[in-house]
């Protein structure tokens, strides 16, 4: 039986998370349900495959004991990760006062009529536990762009990374069009500005014309100088 009346063992299975080459502990803890001082001692099939401290000791009544078992580093994992290792834990009644130091093999004999309980416990390996995603939530100045993984496993990078993306590759993409785009338009300034000129020399030459002559300047070419100065207005402002 795992829990008799004189310790509550806790827990009732040793669990290992296995991993290779590195010693991996795991705690028990011995409850003395009794009146009475309880010894124990810890036993196992596999005794140079763990270090059991302390591996005998003295309870006193209504305390608590804790047992570290440490199993060794291992070279190569068990086949299905399955582990046939046992360990027999035993409990004797023991005179008050009593220290580990005054312990013996007899005090666990059943055979000198000493009350005794034993606990047989399985060993049982278990996956190691998943370190912290190095990613971190949340956005922070100098911290690298999150990303996401959608459903079809497809990573996504968030619009922060995006947009600082597009910040630093358009630019360099669009320098030639820009470029070319700039030119074209001054070029198209520059002419619609002569032809402006030009046509207000010869609105003047037309004015003192009509002044000597006594006659008014032709609608035709104050409508196209009107044009021609919203067209130029319009130009100077997408350059």
């Amino acid at each position: 039986m795992s829990n008799g009346e004189l310790l509550r063992i806790e827990p009732q299975e040793l669990e290992f998370p296995f991993e290779l080459k590195k010693q991996i502990s795991c705690s028990l803890q011995l409850t003395n349900r009794a009146d009475s001082y309880v010894a124990f001692k810890v036993k196992t099939t596999n005794p140079k495959k763990y270090c059991v401290r302390p591996n005998t000791g003295v309870v006193l009544p209504h305390s608590t004991c804790d047992v570290i078992v440490t199993m060794q580093a291992q070279k190569e994992a068990p086949e299905d990760m399955q582990c046939k290792d046992k360990f027999l834990l035993q409990a004797a009644v023991v005179s008050p006062g009593t220290t580990t130091k005054d312990i013996t093999p007899e005090m666990f004999s059943k055979e000198s009529g000493n009350r005794v309980e034993e606990s047989k416990l399985r060993v049982a390996y278990v996956p190691p536990p998943r370190p912290p995603s190095p990613v971190r939530e949340g956005s922070e100045e100098g911290s690298s762009p999150r990303a996401s993984v959608s459903d079809n496993g497809t990573v996504n990078q968030t619009s922060e990374y995006n947009t600082l993306l597009r910040a630093h590759i358009e630019p360099k993409e669009n320098t030639t069009e820009v470029k070319t785009l700039i030119s074209k338009l001054t070029d198209e300034k520059n002419s619609v500005i002569q032809q402006n000129n030009k046509l207000q020399q010869e609105l003047e030459l037309l004015r003192r014309g009509s002044s000597k002559n006594g006659g008014g300047i032709p609608f035709l070419y104050v409508v196209i100088v009107g044009l021609l100065g919203i067209l130029l207005g319009y130009l100077l402002k997408r350059t």
